[in-house]
């Protein structure tokens, strides 16, 4: 083979199956496993390719309610700028149904800078922050202003750096965080995943940094409890719809509803255990 179609053959494979982390935030993760500062790669090749094996557009192209359930076992994976990657299983999610959910940021229709993500393309995320500290992470749906807010994480991956990261973001001494405490809640699992502002409208059909697989045990319905969502204030007939999803029986949930569990097995939804 002549020199120059070998070497072009080569760099086809290198981009073909490129593991090479985009640059973010975290620089502080940029070192090698093993201490070694050096780069993992030259910069000359630093190409990425879409994760073949991530979920694709038609996925998040489904309104809201039916999206928030869907997500349910399915894998999110964030790749740090070192090539590490995390993985967590989405066992809770919340639907926010745009206009008329007066606890949606979108509620009335109102388009905003800050929340212009839930109005674009299903599969954006929407990543805002509360109290000034924390951040949330939500992905748009079908309809106008429509978001699925992923509210907790099964850690499957890349438990040890979500240990780190979570340690970093808060203050002062701190206790061995157990593996159901990472990423139980929606600014926990943000902070495990170093997920912040910088994540605001980005495409997870298309970014090399964070995206979504398919789960290998998708649940069945009877797995899925339906209760309302959490801290969202008086919202009126909203705070009561049944629009929080959580996996029944998963110990990484933030908060159990064990009233509807208990209504909803009597109902011969699933058995009370």
């Amino acid at each position: 083979m002549p020199r120059k179609r070998k070497l072009l053959a080569q760099l086809s494979a290198l981009q073909s199956n490129s593991s090479f982390p985009p640059f973010d935030a975290l620089e502080n993760l940029n070192a090698m496993p093993d201490g070694n500062s050096s780069p993992k790669s030259s910069k000359y090749f630093a190409i990425e390719k879409k994760n073949s094996s991530q979920l694709e557009a038609d996925f998040f192209n489904q309104p809201c309610i039916s999206l928030a359930k869907s997500f349910l076992g399915q894998i999110l994976v964030r790749k740090l700028p070192d090539g590490r990657e995390l993985w967590g299983r989405i066992v809770e999610t919340e639907a926010y149904l745009g206009g008329e959910d007066e606890a949606s940021h979108s509620k009335g229709g109102r388009q905003t800078q800050r929340n212009a993500a839930m109005f674009m393309k299903p599969g954006t995320l929407y990543v805002y922050q509360i109290y000034g500290i924390y951040f949330c992470v939500n992905v748009s749906s079908q309809g106008e202003g429509a978001a699925v807010l992923l509210r907790s994480l099964e850690p499957l991956q890349g438990l040890d750096v979500m240990r780190e990261l979570r340690s970093a973001s808060r203050k002062g001494p701190t206790k061995l965080l157990k593996d159901w405490q990472l990423c139980n809640g929606p600014s926990k699992l943000c902070q495990a995943f170093g997920i912040d502002k910088a994540f605001d409208q980005r495409d997870l059909t298309q970014d090399a940094a964070i995206w979504m697989a398919p789960g290998h045990d998708p649940p069945g319905e009877q797995d899925v409890v339906a209760t309302t969502r959490i801290g969202i204030g008086n919202r009126g007939e909203w705070a009561q719809k049944p629009l929080r999803f959580y996996l029944r029986g998963n110990k990484f949930v933030s908060v159990v509803d064990k009233k509807t569990e208990r209504e909803m097995a009597a109902m011969g939804h699933f058995s009370c255990s």
